[in-house]
């Protein structure tokens, strides 16, 4: 395939600055006040600017998801048709998670089922992690992508071998997650004194 080096050299430098200098925002950040759907939708989006879209029409969060979220029992269902900061939550980690995973392997990650100081401590580890793996990414890219990013490195493979990488980058840690959460359904339940 035919790249423009140039094009993606400056594209992965624009990229890192804003991975830099994102984060998802605390859970103190998240409104304390209930949203209606559309108030929801507008924020999640703000929030979730870092995920690119395949094309204009593309959503990330539709009013649709979420209402097929509550009726799979994927986040808990509104209170008078309004969404919490716990909603927000349970959203934001679903819409960054269903990026790589299926709904059932989120749903086994964070159930819905949790109290409200349960997800905000998930929540706020997150968080947390995800700044702490985007920074880590940066990293990798930079090292990954070190030939595209030098100007005197001519070789038109780079490109080619640098998506490659990424691809079964991509493969092997989906991969060893599905292999992680699959271990966690066979797994013997523990039994102790109180059970």
């Amino acid at each position: 395939m035919s790249y423009n080096k140039e094009l993606i050299s400056s594209k992965l430098l624009r990229w890192e600055k804003f991975i830099e200098a994102y984060h998802l925002p605390t859970w103190e950040e998240l409104p304390s006040l209930e949203l209606y759907m559309d108030q929801v939708i507008i924020l999640l989006t703000q929030y979730l600017s870092f995920i690119p879209l395949s094309g204009e029409d593309d959503k990330l969060i539709t009013a649709s998801i979420i209402n097929n979220y509550v009726r799979m029992k994927v986040i808990p269902p509104p209170v008078k048709k309004k969404y919490s900061r716990v909603h927000i939550a349970y959203l934001l980690m679903i819409c960054v998670l269903k990026q790589s995973l299926n709904i059932s392997s989120i749903q086994k990650i964070i159930p819905c089922d949790l109290t409200d100081g349960e997800i905000a401590t998930v929540y706020t580890d997150f968080a947390e992690k995800h700044s702490s793996v985007a920074d880590t990414f940066v990293k990798l890219i930079r090292t990954s992508a070190a030939d595209i990013l030098d100007p005197a490195n001519t070789d038109n493979n780079v490109i080619d071998r640098f998506v490659m990488e990424s691809a079964l980058t991509t493969n092997y840690f989906k991969l060893l997650t599905e292999k992680i959460i699959r271990l966690q359904d066979t797994a013997p339940v523990e039994v102790t004194e109180n059970s």
